[in-house]
């Protein structure tokens, strides 16, 4: 049993005021291996206390030592990448595989995405010619909390741990309790990297006790959030009272539309896409929009597909999908797909219940929904497992309309080889983000949505930024 119940605060590992233990669930497994501590109030205000002394001198901070600090993260990260690996695998289930590949390799990712940003932030630049005495200046927010997800642990404490480093911002980062081992190695690097005492401090716990201290806590000047739209509003109405910034990352509900002049490739691919990591990924494709006239063989390549994706535990090598990450989530998506069912959609592959021989572990069967409406549960609702729901269109007018008609506005998918269609629909899709043809975001792209998937942007420059006060001054001179 692994035991990891000390707080990283002030520079130092130290043993929380209260013990309150936790124990870590294997999602392969459903058997405890890991203990960790919930902090308290004690805990977190020793937390934000130690970033408030280090805000000062670190907000004073040259950029050339920032930038230095996390090439030094950078190098440590890299070297404890199995740690990394095997921490993300056992704590939320990704098959180990696919952990190294790509798990691990996110926040790597992000971070050398980060100092080639940093240089292009304008921190300091001219109003413009009508007031030549009018500098604005970009200065770090102050103190922020931090809470991050289980799906993508490394992807989401890279997007905000390193920018508001670079921003100049002292922090307390507040990781998942469910998947809180990443973290600690996260901690252990930024430790033996050399980040000054007080600049990055980690504190385990729930977002009831933790995450709610931080989002009321008058000491923190934002809160950065990523996860559910249902804490976001809850931890949105707690931080209002102190009038803090609030960045918020939350879910979505994704469409692909498939039109019927799409490369051959579309359907497999956007079924891949909806069911990786497990479908646990707030912007996949869970909504695939299919032009009528290619309806039939789509709903059949996607049956297919989905009968030939495997799953399997997450210490196996392979490319399989490993469990979802709780009982809570697993009993949420049969909840789901039982919805599906009842309410008239055709399930043509996997359904209820572990896939079969399996009878232990967080496993669902790649579950794939034909003869969607848009009005269904299984379209409404952010499911986060590997279940997707097909719906027919029959014109560009009508899989816009359905693609937007979702409270959610974060990633949409289009798939044509027609480029002023798919120009088109990139610009008419009300999200933050539009895919087309298969294409990968490139590194330092702004990542976020518009209406309830949240607020704010993360990644490249807009990343540093959102962790910045704009200041205007005038009367400065150069003389």
């Amino acid at each position: 049993m692994i035991e990891k119940r000390e707080f990283y605060i002030d520079g130092a590992w130290v043993a929380p005021k209260q013990p309150h233990d936790l124990a870590v669930i294997n999602p392969s497994t459903e058997e405890p291996f890991a203990i960790i501590s919930l902090g308290g109030q004690a805990d977190t205000d020793a937390a934000v206390a130690a970033a408030r002394r280090a805000f000062g001198q670190w907000s004073q901070s040259s950029h050339d030592s920032r930038l230095a600090l996390v090439r030094r993260i950078l190098e440590v990260y890299e070297t404890r990448a199995e740690d990394m690996s095997q921490a993300i695998s056992q704590e939320m289930g990704a098959p180990i595989d696919m952990a190294r590949a790509s798990q691990t390799t996110s926040g790597s990712w992000h971070i050398n995405a980060f100092l080639e940003a940093f240089p292009h932030v304008e921190f300091e630049r001219p109003l413009g010619p009508q007031a030549p005495d009018n500098l604005i200046v970009l200065e770090p927010i102050g103190v922020v909390a931090m809470i991050t997800p289980w799906n993508w642990p490394m992807n989401q404490v890279a997007l905000k741990v390193i920018p508001a480093l670079l921003a100049g911002c002292t922090m307390v980062l507040k990781p998942s309790e469910i998947a809180p081992l990443s973290s600690i190695v996260f901690a252990e690097i930024m430790d033996q990297a050399g980040v000054p005492a007080g600049v990055f401090n980690m504190v385990n716990g729930d977002g009831v006790g933790v995450g709610t201290q931080l989002s009321v806590h008058p000491d923190v000047d934002m809160v950065s959030f990523t996860g559910s739209t249902r804490a976001g509003v809850l931890i949105s109405k707690a931080a209002a009272d102190t009038v803090k910034r609030v960045h918020l990352e939350l879910g979505g509900k994704g469409a692909n539309i498939v039109f019927a002049d799409s490369d051959p490739g579309a359907v497999r691919r956007g079924v891949a896409d909806c069911f990786g990591n497990t479908g646990q990924s707030c912007n996949a494709p869970t909504r695939m929009l299919v032009e009528r006239k290619i309806y039939d063989r789509a709903v059949a390549e996607a049956a297919e597909q989905a009968n030939a994706t495997t799953v399997g535990p997450a210490h196996l090598s392979g490319n399989h999908l490993g469990p979802v990450v709780s009982q809570a989530q697993y009993d949420k998506i049969q909840s789901m797909i039982e919805a599906g069912i009842a309410e008239g959609a055709r399930l043509i592959a996997g359904g209820l219940g572990r896939p079969d021989g399996m009878n232990r572990g967080f496993f669902v069967q790649p579950t794939v929904f034909a003869d969607v409406s848009n009005d269904m549960t299984i379209a409404r609702e952010e499911i986060f497992g590997p279940v997707l729901s097909m719906i027919p269109f029959d014109t560009e007018e009508e899989a816009l309309a359905i693609a937007n008609d979702t409270v959610y506005g974060l990633t949409n998918y289009v798939q044509t080889q027609d480029p002023a269609k798919a120009k088109r629909a990139a610009r008419a899709l009300r999200s933050g983000m539009v895919r087309i043809n298969g294409r990968g975001l490139g590194a330092g792209h702004p990542f976020g949505g518009m209406k309830r998937s949240g607020s704010g942007r993360e990644g490249g420059v807009w990343g540093i930024e959102d962790f910045c006060e704009i200041k205007a001054i005038a009367g400065w001179s150069d003389t």
